[in-house]
């Protein structure tokens, strides 16, 4: 069957059909291309030695832009000892499959939180666990998110916090990551915003990030179909430049899939994007939507929107 054959050029999605093709091209934390197989089983021994139980937190703050504080769930110390502070907002950055906190967008969205406002940015690299297989990290995924929620609880008991002063955004299986660790939360978090949510093994799973996961849900897909999900899974999805691959500046799917990560990190600097109500996601497809305005991504704890949303943007930051 041609949809099990394997893709011979690297980067190139284009045989790829949702919830029916084997094989898929995803990016590392790099940008580079690996073949990943959807039938592959996944590594029970992996998951029983690589869970939630590997996450690091990483605190960075306007006192420590550039050198990472290591915080320990369980280890007062650790955050009495470190520049986190309880009034301030806290932002949590998940990293996706192959990849980690270590991430040039990752490190660019940090900076861009913290040119924003005082605030905590905690990175969550779960590395160790989102190396393995890709259907290994799929359903390692709800134990990352639950470790997460923990260690937040232990923080906020430990030094204050206050889940309504709480940003959660992953990209790619980051996104569910946040997705779950909302739900697990004692306290639902007042945001998060899922960065082109993984779509692969994702379609109809119960553990994927949902309305549930924070007070304010937001997407932003930019590689819907393939890397990315295309359905509307939030208070508010964002399509912008219909929401698919190729996005403006993209030659391949791997680069709309990131596209989602630097159009975000860039409206937390500008609060620049508009995006404009669609009538339903046809339309959000062919960017065609002309309805009310709501600004896409941003910082804005205090953020509301229900619907789909279609937006252009340029090629380039800042977009």
């Amino acid at each position: 069957c041609t949809v099990n054959a394997i893709p011979l050029v690297p980067e190139d999605n284009s045989h790829y059909v949702e919830g029916v093709s084997r094989y898929i091209w995803m990016p590392d934390g790099d940008g580079n291309p690996h073949l990943v197989d959807l039938y592959e089983p996944a590594d029970e021994n992996f998951l029983a030695s690589r869970n939630g139980n590997k996450n690091q937190y990483w605190l960075f703050t306007r006192q420590n832009r550039n050198n990472r504080q290591v915080l320990v769930n369980g280890n007062a110390n650790s955050i009495r000892n470190s520049f986190y502070r309880g009034n301030r907002p806290t932002a949590v950055i998940a990293h996706g499959w192959n990849s980690g906190g270590t991430s040039s967008w990752v490190t660019q969205m940090v900076t861009a939180f913290l040119d924003r406002a005082d605030m905590n940015v905690i990175v969550l690299d779960w590395s160790s666990t989102a190396s393995g297989l890709y259907t290994t990290s799929v359903r390692a995924v709800p134990d990352v998110g639950r470790h997460l929620a923990n260690f937040l609880r232990f923080l906020f008991n430990t030094a204050g916090g206050n889940w309504n002063n709480v940003h959660l955004v992953g990209h790619s299986l980051g996104a569910h990551v946040m997705g779950n660790a909302g739900r697990a939360a004692p306290s639902r978090p007042v945001r998060v915003t899922g960065l082109d949510p993984a779509g692969p093994q994702w379609g109809g799973n119960s553990n994927a990030l949902n309305r549930n996961s924070a007070i304010y849900v937001e997407s932003i897909h930019t590689d819907g179909g393939s890397l990315g999900i295309m359905d509307p899974i939030s208070h508010a999805d964002f399509y912008p430049n219909g929401g698919r691959n190729r996005q403006p500046g993209c030659s391949n799917n791997l680069c709309s899939h990131s596209r989602a990560q630097a159009l975000f990190s860039s409206t937390v600097r500008n609060d620049h994007l508009n995006g404009r109500r669609c009538a339903n996601l046809d339309q959000a497809r062919k960017n065609q939507c002309t309805g009310s305005n709501l600004k896409m991504g941003n910082s804005n704890l205090s953020k509301r929107g229900n619907g789909l949303y279609g937006l252009s943007t340029g090629a380039n930051w800042p977009f």
